[in-house]
């Protein structure tokens, strides 16, 4: 049977791209007890410092509810701490720990010389190209 399909399967290869980087990173993450969803939380806390918990959950992709749960698991461990936002007592704000913070600079010197090696197998311009195209791909794709 042959398909009407023309095109590569897209969003396969995103995945398959994804879980390709990853396989380099997860590693690293398991040794520090770390699953995909916390280390992309740090990794927004990381850039961010304090942020609104509705901002981790756009930025680290991860739905209101299960950012609940992964939330609480990383405040158990010390990773993260949680507070009411001071402008307004709604919403919620959360921050790395010191133990976050150092979890945080010391991943990403692994995962800063994968993407180096990445550079340098690919070319700094191949990189920086695949950079725009998948912004662009995200901006064309936005509602």
């Amino acid at each position: 049977m042959t398909t009407p399909f023309i095109h590569r399967n897209l969003p396969r290869l995103l995945l398959q791209a994804r879980e390709s980087v990853m396989a380099h990173t997860r590693p690293r993450l398991r040794e520090h007890a770390l699953s995909d969803q916390q280390w992309r939380v740090l990794r927004v806390l990381g850039e961010h410092g304090v942020v609104e918990t509705g901002r981790v959950a756009r930025e680290a992709f991860i739905l209101g509810p299960s950012l609940t749960g992964v939330l609480s698991r990383m405040e158990r461990d010390g990773l993260i701490r949680r507070a009411r936002d001071p402008a307004d007592q709604r919403r919620s704000v959360v921050e790395a720990t010191d133990k976050g913070t150092q979890l945080v600079s010391t991943l990403s010197q692994t995962i800063e010389a994968h993407y180096a090696w990445m550079e340098q197998s690919l070319g700094k311009q191949n990189l920086s190209q695949l950079y725009e195209l998948l912004d662009k791909v995200i901006e064309l794709e936005q509602p």
